[in-house]
């Protein structure tokens, strides 16, 4: 079973082979919380101290372990790995030629127990956040010298079973134990060290296409499990299409909580980008002054459609619908009406019908996605509308919407204003959303 784990790990790119590193003697794993508490010694077998720490070095080879510090707080003393090597008795012996230099914990380097033991991350994966608890290293043996390199990280029981039980068994036992239990790690090649982030976390590499492939609830979910630094931190990393995606999707007070801790200029991009029903109603849960300053960053024509829809009550139909949808005219051919929605601006997996409308925006019919691509592009649209078609007033309550919907099966329900021009859609999304909050 063991072996099996393994082979799939290794498929996944989370566990090398040791004989895969070029020009090594006798490579051996070693485990951050076993290696801690070391004794360090002379040449000469005289005690200098404990290893407290191990150190990596933001940028192109972060996977090396570039400092082994030892020593007291106020006088600690730090080496490469090239300068240490491990005596038959397991202790960590200082070579003749090394040159160990005074450390200072405010130096701009990752420290893997300060900075990554019981930290959260993101595991893109399994798409939820994490605790690392026990890093995995490789001694190896190039020419060039001894390295210590990171391989992965436990985020597993494995990892807090071998916490749990240093010092109440020999190494090797206590090694002997946790393998017993499956390990859960994630290979260092997806650890990427975020030097901006004031609380000095670690997250997975998400580059934008890999967020991108992540679907907005899933970056919700994550957003939602990590502590405010963390999450401003990764929220301010995505762009604004993905940011506004993954906004709608979290829980209102998060929304507002993200929304002011940036920018007025970042939240109106990312509002341009949401829909406006859902841009209206954060903004609505936002103070006037910010609320303002935002819509001021806003441009033009996304401004005044989330204004008029900050006019209608929440809890209305109107309040519930967008106005992102696409209407054609009356006298359009298929052809004229696959254009629209090839040129339609949001997204268009939220679209399931077009609406005919007159000079007047009057509606006066409804075709179904479905019926128009499988038509001849010379047919006119009017022919496919359906026979009869649902909408309701802008001021309905959000529950007799709501029973519109499961009375008549619908995707998406049109809303009309008092002389029948259609002012907004209500899409299925939209109640679901309010039935969950009425839950």
């Amino acid at each position: 079973m063991q072996a099996n784990d393994q082979k799939e790990r290794k498929k996944h790119g989370e566990l090398r082979d040791p004989k895969e590193w070029k020009g090594l003697a006798t490579p051996h794993l070693v485990h951050l919380s076993l290696l801690l508490g070391t004794p360090v010694v002379d040449a000469a077998g005289h005690t200098l101290g404990r290893l407290r720490e191990l150190a990596v070095t933001p940028g192109v080879r972060a996977a090396q372990v570039t400092e082994m510090i030892w020593g007291p707080k106020n006088a600690l003393q730090a080496v490469s790995p090239a300068g240490l090597e491990q005596t038959p008795s397991g202790e960590l012996r200082l070579r003749g030629d090394a040159h160990p230099r005074s450390f200072s914990l405010a130096e701009p380097l990752l420290l893997l127990d300060r900075d990554l033991m019981d930290q959260q991350i993101i595991d893109v994966h399994g798409r939820k956040v994490v605790r690392v608890n026990d890093v995995s290293l490789l001694w190896v043996f190039p020419e060039s010298g001894t390295e210590l390199r990171t391989i992965e990280v436990e985020v597993g029981t494995r990892g807090a079973i071998r916490r749990l039980l240093k010092g109440l068994a020999s190494r090797r036992m206590v090694d002997r134990i946790a393998a017993q239990i499956p390990s859960n790690a994630i290979s260092w090649d997806f650890v990427d060290l975020i030097e901006v982030d004031p609380a000095r976390r670690v997250r997975l590499k998400i580059s934008h296409e890999r967020l991108a492939q992540l679907h907005p609830s899933d970056i919700a979910d994550i957003l939602e499990d990590l502590a405010p630094a963390q999450r401003e931190a990764i929220f301010n990393l995505l762009d604004e299409e993905v940011a506004a995606e993954a906004l709608e999707e979290v829980e209102p007070k998060l929304q507002k909580q993200l929304v002011e801790a940036m920018d007025s200029e970042r939240a109106a991009d990312i509002m341009e980008e949401m829909d406006p029903s859902a841009a209206a109603d954060l903004l609505g849960e936002l103070g006037r002054e910010h609320s303002e300053a935002i819509l001021e960053e806003m441009e033009p024509e996304e401004r005044q459609e989330v204004k008029d829809l900050l006019e209608f009550e929440e809890n209305s139909a109107a309040g519930r619908m967008t106005t992102n949808y696409i209407a054609v005219p009356m006298d359009s051919t298929v052809a004229q009406a696959v254009e629209a929605l090839r040129n339609f601006d949001d997204d268009p997996e939220t679209v399931t019908e077009i609406y005919l409308v007159d000079e007047s925006g009057v509606l006066h019919g409804v075709v179904p996605l479905a019926r128009l691509l499988l038509a001849i592009p010379e047919t006119k649209v009017a022919v496919l509308s359906e026979s009869g078609f649902v909408t309701c007033p802008a001021d309905m309550h959000d529950k007799a919407v709501a029973e519109l919907f499961d009375r008549y099966n619908l995707y998406a329900l049109p809303v009309v204003d008092e002389n029948r021009k259609l002012v907004g859609v209500v899409n299925a999304d939209h109640v679901i959303a309010f039935m969950r909050q009425q839950a």
